[in-house]
């Protein structure tokens, strides 16, 4: 995801630009001094989060947000200050996270984490044309839409979808799952597809295995060895 910071600081822009370097799936497109060179900057790059200052020369952080939120597909706000009193204030204008200085690189790639699919790269992807998927509850056949489902996994003779309200059990293979959606569904194990909409990380552990953090999951995904450079490069990740 394009991530634009502002802040009058240079210091601060340098180690927003250095701690972002650190988190999967996101990249620094730009750095804005103000909050006209922001909005400028917006309307050029159409960044997906915005890293924001409140208190700057010439219109603060605020003002800007509430701009930026009218418009059709707005991008996300992660306001960045070292002034805590601005938070009710803030929170005004809806944004995804509210950081005070100084920040941590922990802090930083949880409000990230927490973003989901609430960023202007999800709202703008094309949905499946057949986007339903019909399971069995009991005796009766109810259906969910793919946005709402974080994974499938191989189960059995079974696939298990697993979204935010509960799971169920599907009769579709992973194979056919993957095929008849292509765009949304990445596999990152050969028991294993992901939703990318809730893709939020990718991590390495010390014994060398790699998982994947689902936004709205707490367990860790494994990723397999033989799938890790395929799932870098459908979720455009730059990693090692």
């Amino acid at each position: 995801m394009k991530v634009l910071i502002v802040d009058d600081e240079p210091l601060a822009r340098a180690r927003l630009q250095r701690l972002l370097g650190s988190v999967a799936g996101f990249s620094c497109v730009g750095e804005a001094q103000n909050s006209q060179q922001a909005l400028q900057l917006c309307q050029q790059l159409q960044p997906d989060v915005l890293l924001l200052d409140i208190a700057m020369p010439g219109g603060d952080g605020l003002q800007l947000a509430a701009t930026l939120a009218s418009q059709p597909l707005p991008p996300a706000i992660i306001f960045v200050t070292a002034h805590p009193q601005h938070a009710l204030d803030a929170y005004q204008v809806c944004p995804a996270d509210y950081i005070l200085k100084p920040v941590s690189a922990e802090r930083l790639s949880a409000a990230l984490a927490r973003l989901g699919n609430r960023t202007r790269a999800h709202l703008e992807r094309t949905p499946a044309k057949d986007e339903l998927i019909s399971y069995q509850l009991g005796s009766a056949t109810r259906q969910i839409n793919l946005s709402k489902v974080l994974y499938f996994s191989a189960d059995s003779k079974y696939v298990r979808m697993v979204f935010a309200e509960g799971e169920a059990l599907l009769e579709q293979t992973l194979s056919q799952l993957q095929q008849r959606y292509p765009q949304q569904l990445v596999r990152i194990h050969r028991s294993t597809l992901i939703n990318r909409d809730y893709f939020s990380a990718l991590r390495a552990a010390p014994d060398g295995k790699h998982y994947i953090e689902l936004a709205g999951l707490d367990d860790r995904l494994e990723v397999s060895r033989r799938a890790l450079s395929q799932v870098k490069q459908a979720l455009k990740l730059n990693l090692s």
